[in-house]
C-alpha cells in the first residue's frame, strides 16, 4: 500500500513537473513570438533606395540617399555572383528550412569552449530576418528571435524570393547596400556585367564590410576574394580552370568620381523644397525620380559666365590692392514663358561656401529696383515722354527728422528730361521724384504684388535700392514684363516619379497678373531703351531684342544686371560677403554686365528669334527722346517708343521738317 502511495506521489510530482516545464516553455514560447515582429508582406517590401534628380534634359544632376542602393530582380544577377554568395554564406541555402541546425549545435559547442559569444553560424534567411527585423546586438535571445523568424519567412516565400531580398539589403562596404551599388562603387558597372573574379570579391565583403572593401585595403580584399573563389571550386560550382583565372585577376577597381552633383546650389535648392513638401523620409528612402525644370547646357553656360566673371573682377581688385576677400557672384535664369528655372548659381565654388547667394542672400539691388516703381508709375497712367526734373531737391524730415537730398552717381544733372531718359540713364533724383508722386506705400504694394516677398520699408530711397531683396524674387519681378504682365512664381522641380514611375507629386505653377498687357509692354520698351541708349549700351553687341537695368549700390558693395530676352529672364549679382567695396567704378555695367552678356552670347544663338510682344492696346511712335515729342525726318535723337493708345505724343519737336510743334491729325 505504502509502495503504491509513493509511487502515485512520484507519478504526481513528475506530471506536475513535466506541466510546469510545459507551461513555461509554452509561456516563453507565446512571450517570444508575441515579441516578434510580422513578417507577412515582404514581397512587397522596399528596401532604401536612391533617388536621383535630373535636368529637363534627362541629365543626372544627384542622388539622394541614406543607404545607396538600387534594387534588381535575382535574374538579373549573374549566376557566378550568387553562386559565389552562397558558397561564402550559406552553401546549404536550398536545403535547410531556414535554420541549419548542425551549424547551430556546432556553434554552441564552440562558443562553449571559448567562452563567449564568438561563433553565430546564421544562414541567409536568418541574416535577412535579423537585417530587416532584429537589432545586431549578439546575445542568444536574438538567436532565437532570428531563428524563429527565419522559419516564418522560409513558410511563406520562395528561396528565390528570399534571395533577392538578401542580395538587395546586405551591406557591402563604402556606402554599397546590395549588388547593384556594390558592382556601381567598386567596378563602375551594372551587376550583370561582373565577371567571376569581381563577383567573389564582392561576395566575400558582407563578412568585414569594413575590412574588405577593396576601397580600404586592396590586399585583404583580394585574399578574401580568393578564399572565395576557393571555396567556389570546392562547392565544384567553378571548374579548376576558371578558380585559377579568376585567382590571379588584378582589382581593377572603376576610378573615384568626384562629386556626381552637377548645379549643386539648384539641386540644394530643389531638396530643400522637397525636404518640406515630401518628407525626408520619402527624399531619401524611397527611390524617387525627380524631374525638374533645369537646363544642364545653360547651367554649363552660367557656371562658365560666373567664373570668367569673377576672375577678371578679382584680377582688378588685386590691381586696386583689394586682395583679402574673393568676389562672389550669383546668377539666375527663368523661362518667360513657363517660370521654371532653367539655371542657378549660387556662388564660386558649392564646396567651400554652400550658401545660396541667389536665393538667400539679402543685398540692396540699388537702380535694379527702379523698373518696379516705373511699372506702378505707368500702371497708374504715366508714358514715358512725362517730363520729369533732373536737379538737386531735399526733402526735409525723410530720414529720422533730418533732410535727406539724394544724388545722381554722375553728380550732374539735366534739368527736364523724360521717364524714358531718366530711367535709361539711371538718373536717381527723377527716380525719387517719381516716387514721391506716387507714394512709397503703393510702391511697396505693388513691389510685394510682383512677387518680392522680403520686406521692404516705405520711405522715398526705397527706389533706390536700399531695402534687401533676394536675385531670385527681383528676376521673377522682371520676367512679369515680356510675359504681358503676369508673374509666375519660381519653381524648379516638374514632376516626382516613384520607383514604379507613377506620379508622387507634381508642381503646380503659381501664376497671377500683376499689371496690363499694355503696361508690361511700355515697362519692356523702356527697358530696351537701357540697352539701346543708357548704362546697358555694351550689349548692343548681342544684337537681339533685350532689355533690362544696371544696379549699383554705395560704395560698390554690390553690382547688378537684371534683364531679359523674349523667352529668358536673367538675374547677375555681384559682390563681397563682407559687404566691402569690389573698387571704384565697379557698378553694374562693369561687373554684373560683362556676366550677363557672356551667358546670353552662349544661349541666345540656340534660341528661336523672337521680337517682344505687341499687345493691341499699345502702338509704336517715333519718338524725340529729348523733348518727349513725335520725331520727324531730321530729328536727330529720333526712337522708336511704346505707348498705349491715345497715350502717345501729339506735336512734332521743332527739328523735325514738319515745322515747330506741329500737331499730328
Amino acid at each position: 500500500m505504502r509502495k503504491r502511495v509513493r509511487r502515485y506521489i512520484a507519478y504526481t510530482a513528475l506530471a506536475l513537473s513535466l506541466a510546469v516545464l510545459l507551461g513555461s516553455a509554452l509561456g516563453f514560447m507565446l512571450a517570444l513570438t508575441h515579441e516578434l515582429p510580422q513578417i507577412e508582406g515582404l514581397e512587397t517590401f522596399q528596401p532604401a533606395a536612391i533617388t536621383r534628380i535630373y535636368s529637363a534634359d534627362k541629365e543626372l544632376l544627384a542622388e539622394r540617399f541614406t543607404e545607396k542602393r538600387q534594387p534588381v530582380p535575382l535574374h538579373v544577377m549573374p549566376r557566378h555572383l550568387k553562386e559565389a554568395i552562397l558558397s561564402t554564406e550559406d552553401a546549404k541555402f536550398y536545403d535547410h528550412p531556414g535554420v541549419d541546425v548542425k551549424g547551430i549545435l556546432r556553434a554552441i559547442v564552440r562558443n562553449i569552449l571559448a567562452g563567449e559569444y564568438a561563433e553565430g553560424a546564421s544562414t541567409i534567411t536568418q541574416q535577412l530576418a535579423k537585417t530587416l527585423f532584429l537589432t545586431p546586438r549578439k546575445t542568444m535571445m536574438r538567436k532565437i528571435k532570428e531563428a524563429f523568424l527565419a522559419f516564418q519567412i522560409e513558410r511563406r516565400y520562395t528561396k528565390d524570393e528570399i534571395l533577392e531580398l538578401y542580395l538587395n539589403q546586405v551591406y557591402f562596404g563604402s556606402g554599397a547596400y546590395g549588388v547593384e551599388a556594390a558592382a556601381q562603387i567598386f567596378f563602375g558597372k551594372t551587376v550583370a556585367d561582373l565577371t567571376l573574379a569581381e563577383s567573389a570579391l564582392i561576395a566575400g565583403m558582407p563578412k568585414s564590410p569594413s575590412r574588405y572593401s577593396p576601397l580600404v585595403n586592396r590586399t585583404l580584399a583580394r585574399k578574401r576574394r580568393n578564399v572565395v573563389l576557393h571555396q567556389m571550386f570546392t562547392n565544384q560550382v567553378i571548374t579548376e580552370s576558371q578558380w585559377k583565372a579568376a585567382k590571379t585577376a588584378e582589382v581593377d577597381l572603376a576610378p573615384r568620381r568626384e562629386r556626381l552633383e552637377k548645379a549643386p546650389y539648384f539641386v540644394a535648392h530643389t531638396t530643400r523644397l522637397l525636404e518640406k513638401v515630401l518628407g525626408e523620409t520619402a527624399l531619401y528612402k524611397q527611390g524617387l525620380s525627380i524631374y525638374t525644370t533645369l537646363n544642364y547646357d545653360m547651367q554649363q553656360a552660367a557656371e562658365n559666365a560666373v567664373n570668367r566673371g569673377l576672375k577678371d573682377l578679382a584680377a582688378r581688385m588685386a590691381d586696386r590692392g583689394l586682395s583679402g576677400s574673393l568676389p562672389q557672384a550669383a546668377l539666375v535664369c527663368l523661362d518667360v514663358k513657363r517660370g521654371g528655372i532653367l539655371a542657378l548659381v549660387g556662388g564660386r565654388d558649392y564646396e567651400k561656401s554652400p550658401f545660396d547667394r541667389a536665393t538667400m542672400a539679402l543685398r540692396q539691388p540699388g537702380s535694379a529696383f527702379k523698373p518696379l516703381v516705373y511699372a506702378l508709375a505707368v500702371e497708374k497712367g504715366f508714358s514715358q515722354n512725362d517730363m520729369i526734373w533732373d536737379a538737386p531737391v531735399a526733402y526735409k524730415g525723410a530720414v529720422a527728422g533730418k533732410d535727406w537730398t539724394p544724388t545722381n552717381f554722375s553728380k550732374k544733372y539735366m534739368g527736364e528730361i523724360t521717364l524714358r531718359t531718366a530711367l535709361a540713364l539711371s538718373k536717381n533724383i527723377p527716380a525719387v521724384r517719381l516716387l514721391n508722386k506716387l507714394g512709397p506705400v503703393p510702391a511697396v504694394e505693388f513691389a510685394h504684388k510682383m512677387g518680392i516677398t522680403t520686406p521692404l520699408a516705405p520711405n522715398l530711397s526705397l527706389v533706390l535700392g536700399t531695402s534687401e531683396v533676394t536675385l531670385l524674387e527681383l528676376t521673377s519681378a522682371y520676367a512679369a514684363f515680356p510675359r504681358g504682365g503676369i508673374w509666375i512664381k519660381p519653381y524648379g522641380v516638374t514632376e516626382v516619379l516613384d520607383r514604379q514611375e507613377r506620379k508622387v507629386w507634381r508642381q503646380a505653377p503659381v501664376k497671377q497678373p500683376v499689371m496690363s498687357p499694355e503696361t508690361a509692354a511700355v515697362m519692356t520698351d523702356l527697358l530696351t531703351a537701357v540697352i539701346q541708349e543708357g548704362t546697358g549700351r555694351r550689349a548692343l553687341s548681342l544684337d537681339r531684342p533685350l532689355a533690362g537695368k544696371t544696379g549699383t549700390t554705395d560704395q560698390f558693395r554690390d553690382a547688378l544686371f537684371v534683364g531679359f530676352s523674349p523667352s529668358i529672364a536673367l538675374g547677375v549679382w555681384v559682390g563681397l560677403d563682407n559687404h566691402e567695396t569690389m573698387g571704384q567704378n565697379e557698378t553694374g555695367a562693369r561687373a554684373a554686365l560683362p556676366i550677363w552678356m557672356d551667358f546670353m552670347a552662349k544661349v541666345l544663338p540656340d534660341l528661336p528669334y523672337e521680337d517682344f510682344d505687341l499687345p493691341a492696346g499699345v502702338l509704336e511712335v517715333k519718338m524725340d527722346a529729348a523733348s518727349g515729342l513725335l520725331a520727324a525726318p531730321g530729328c536727330p535723337n529720333g526712337v522708336t517708343a511704346v505707348f498705349r493708345k491715345g497715350h502717345e505724343p501729339s506735336r512734332y519737336c521743332k527739328h523735325g521738317t514738319q515745322g515747330p510743334w506741329e500737331t499730328l491729325h
